[in-house]
């Protein structure tokens, strides 16, 4: 599929478009505008959202409640509950960020909680319910370890980016205004936390542990069962501004396209990183994941949809579960 030759995929805008995402390796040539889109004017702004960058934090809420990007890297967690609701964006198959859970869920060593099954009648905290993360982390719960989500008390440290109805017999409760995930741990308030970006310091206490003795055996035979890096993020646009030029949507899905690849090749130096051995590991990566861990495009990334779109329905995030070919502009579906 290519473009009208004679016609550009942007009309009518003043100004540059805006297109708000992390500043990842991957994002890198888009952020430093050695990849661009002809004709195009585009202002790339580096927002984070737990973290403050450049341009602030909070870019989820700041996209799905408020509009204020053209277009954004957003949760596909909380995109998927927006889309239910009938808010006025639109997706491209384009996917920034993806994490496996069983890394990412911490205990006390003292706690006496030495599985994932230790865990059936806990407290475990999230920063939200509705976290991409969080719910894949209740999922993989079941999935993987036998351990049903219901039968653990869950518990929240900011506020929700969209508002849903919880699946009933969910056990929810939140922390009080102050209190944090770290603070709630280490006083006994929980017995596990899901942390999906531990500071320095978190890692230098001695006292928390993985709960996961050994994740990246446990991550890669999850990668080899079920075929896919799990999804995190997804690329949103304001349902506007595809509306005033739908060409937008393969130009800006072949411009992530060529950022990833430019990222990419800069890993063929072996000095690039301040890892002193990050290209061995890259190389080890690719020996037990493969070349191709970060795919765009529906076909290639249709199964882990489907089951995350399953699983947020299960958990109560969205009304009914979404296909994902409704998630996506039409332009792009067979990219």
């Amino acid at each position: 599929m290519t473009p009208n030759s004679n016609e550009s995929p942007v009309r009518h805008f003043n100004g540059p478009l805006t297109l708000a995402i992390s500043n990842y390796d991957r994002h890198a040539p888009l952020i430093e505008g050695a990849v661009t889109i002809p004709n195009i004017p585009l202002k790339v702004m580096d927002v984070g959202q737990t973290e403050t960058t450049r341009y602030g934090s909070r870019r989820h809420e700041r996209m799905l409640n408020g509009g204020e990007f053209d277009i954004a890297e957003v949760s596909l967690s909380s995109y998927l509950i927006a889309k239910d609701q009938g808010a006025p964006f639109t997706a491209i198959p384009v996917f920034p960020r993806r994490l496996f859970s069983m890394s990412q869920i911490w205990v006390r060593n003292d706690s006496g909680i030495s599985t994932p099954k230790d865990l059936r009648g806990k407290r475990v905290g999230l920063n939200t319910f509705q976290t991409t993360l969080s719910v894949l982390a209740k999922a993989d719960l079941n999935r993987v370890y036998g351990v049903p989500w219901r039968e653990i008390t869950w518990v929240t440290q900011r506020d929700e980016t969209r508002t849903f109805k919880p699946a009933p017999k969910t056990k929810l409760e939140r922390l009080s205004p102050g209190e944090n995930l770290l603070d709630a741990i280490m006083t006994g308030k929980l017995e596990a936390i899901m942390i999906p970006h531990p500071t320095h310091s978190f890692l230098q206490n001695t006292r928390l542990v993985r709960l996961v003795k050994n994740p990246a055996a446990d991550e890669a035979r999850y990668f080899r069962e079920y075929g896919y890096f799990p999804i995190m993020h997804v690329v949103v646009f304001r349902d506007e501004v595809l509306n005033q030029s739908p060409g937008l949507a393969q130009a800006v899905f072949e411009a992530f396209e060529r950022s990833l690849h430019m990222a990419r090749g800069r890993w063929d130096d072996p000095n690039w990183s301040i890892l002193a051995w990050g290209r061995q590991a890259l190389e080890r990566q690719e020996k037990i994941l493969g070349h191709d861990i970060w795919p765009s495009g529906l076909e290639k990334n249709l199964d882990n949809l489907s089951w995350f779109t399953e699983q947020s329905y299960d958990q109560g995030l969205i009304s009914q579960p979404l296909h994902p070919n409704k998630l996506f502009h039409p332009s792009v579906l067979d990219l």
